[in-house]
């Protein structure tokens, strides 16, 4: 019985029982130096706009 695409992720090995492994587009992003700078001024802004409403 082949294993399907979407369950490879969910492949048991010696030292991840239970753990899932990034697909190739997950693996990418994280990687990816213009998507981290994106994210972090998200971030930023995000936290900008909290702070802003407490004080």
């Amino acid at each position: 019985m082949a294993v399907k695409p979407e369950e490879f992720n969910f492949a048991k090995n010696d030292k991840f029982n239970n753990a899932m492994i990034p697909g190739k587009f997950a693996r990418a992003m994280r990687t990816c130096k213009i998507w981290q700078f994106i994210r972090f001024v998200i971030i930023n802004i995000k936290m900008i706009i909290v702070v802003g409403k407490s004080h």
